[in-house]
Order: structure tokens, then C-alpha cells, then sequence
């Protein structure tokens, strides 16, 4: 165990209202691809960037190619919660952490058994219908070609936060209110680009301020502890 995450045990063994913020990086190692690193999705070559790909105008104007691109690289059915996940709901249980406040889509907070999990940019286990408001599971889309459709007819869409779109006001105002309640806010697997979920940090009023991400994030933080090693592996010695 290094210093550094000597130094964090300790803080977290102090702590007693722990939230965690995280991104993309949280969840690559359970093998799903974050954004920006080298190899990420934002590296890779389709006919148009993912940005576009992801946008609601995009999705309006050519929904056949947004559901191709959205089915080979959003969905990952196999994917399974890592020591991260399972570290995080574990202090859960143990009354330590009050929230995940997480960027992903992918569920895997839930699946290790965390319950307080605000999820900024929506699931891939939730859709809906645009005509007639019936949710459906990721199956449905797993098994649909070409644009989902209910059973009424209307087209199925993702319940993702796509770029163009706003965040649920709920979710953010339970995020907000769970980091500004902090004692100890852990930052992890996330670059801190994509706004608005990344100004969110803001809210925290606490002393014990932890970043765990393996690349330079996009802005300066006042933290009293930096970790470049994988966010599984460094949580899995505390």
C-alpha cells in the first residue's frame, strides 16, 4: 500500500458521510471503453464523431444511424461491477457513504448493490416510448433492429442524457445536496470535460478532497490527495 493510499485509508476510516463522483474511468475496468483516453470511443473512427452521434439533433435527423452506433458501443450486457463498484456499495451498507453521484450509463453501481445512486446522464437499462410513455429493459433494444418501436408504434428512445439535452432536475438537485453534506468527496474516473455534471464538484464544503484518476483532469482542484492507479485497484486495499 503506498502513501498515498495509506492516506486515504485513513480518511476514510475518519469519514462518515463519503460521496464518490465518478465517470468513464470507473467502469473500464469491468471492460467498457471510456471517452477520451487513447483507444476511447472519442479515438475511434465512424462516419461522424460520437459527439455528433450523441446529440438529440442527430438522433432526431437520422435515428438509424444513431441506434447502429448506440447499440455497438453504448450497450454492454456482459458487463459485470468491478472492486470499485463493490468497494462503493459495501461502505454503503456500512452506513460510511451517503451517495454515488456517477456520469455513467451502464448500471454497474446499482448491479453491486449501491442504492443511493444519482445517475446524471440517465441508463441503458431504461427506455421509453415518445408516443405513449411505456419503459422498457435493455433486452428490448438488444433484440430490435433499425429504430425500436412499442407496441403502439412510437419510436422507443434511450433514457440517456444525449448532448443538447438537460439534465433530470431531480437527480441534480440529490446530487448537489448529497456533495454539499460531504465529509469526504472522492473523485474518481472522470477528465471533469463535460459540463454541467462536472461543475457539480463546486457544491463540496469539506476538507478531505480525493482525486483518483490515472490522466490529468481538465481543471485545478484543491485536493489533499492525488492517485494515478486504477480506481479498482486502489479501492480494493482499503
Amino acid at each position: 500500500m503506498t502513501e498515498a493510499v495509506e492516506a486515504l485509508k485513513a480518511w476514510v476510516d475518519a469519514s462518515r458521510r463519503i460521496v464518490f463522483f465518478g465517470g468513464a474511468g470507473v467502469s473500464t475496468e469491468s471492460g467498457i471503453p471510456d471517452f477520451r483516453s487513447t483507444g476511447g470511443l472519442y479515438h475511434q473512427e465512424w462516419k461522424y464523431p460520437p459527439e455528433v452521434i450523441l446529440s438529440h439533433s442527430f438522433y432526431k435527423s437520422n435515428p438509424e444511424e444513431f441506434f447502429r452506433f448506440y447499440r455497438a458501443k453504448m450497450l454492454a450486457p456482459e458487463a459485470k461491477p468491478n472492486a470499485a463498484h463493490r468497494k462503493l456499495a459495501e461502505w454503503e451498507a456500512a452506513g460510511k457513504l451517503s451517495a454515488v453521484v456517477t456520469q455513467n450509463i451502464d448500471g454497474l453501481h446499482q448491479a453491486a448493490g449501491s442504492k443511493r445512486v444519482y445517475e446524471l446522464h440517465g441508463s441503458v437499462h431504461r427506455n421509453y416510448c415518445e408516443r405513449c410513455g411505456k419503459f422498457y429493459g435493455m433486452d428490448f433494444l438488444l433484440h430490435s433492429s433499425g429504430v425500436p418501436r412499442c407496441q403502439c408504434g412510437g419510436a422507443v428512445k434511450p433514457d440517456v442524457v444525449l448532448y443538447e439535452e438537460g439534465l433530470d432536475q431531480d437527480v441534480l438537485s440529490g446530487a448537489v445536496n448529497a456533495i454539499a453534506g460531504a465529509d469526504l468527496l472522492i473523485i474518481g474516473g472522470t477528465s471533469l470535460n463535460v459540463y454541467p455534471a462536472a461543475g457539480l464538484i463546486n457544491y463540496y464544503q469539506g476538507q478531505r478532497l480525493v482525486l483518483i484518476n490515472k490522466s490529468a483532469v481538465a481543471r485545478d482542484l484543491p485536493a489533499g490527495l492525488v492517485i494515478t492507479d486504477p480506481i479498482g485497484e486502489v479501492l480494493d486495499q482499503l
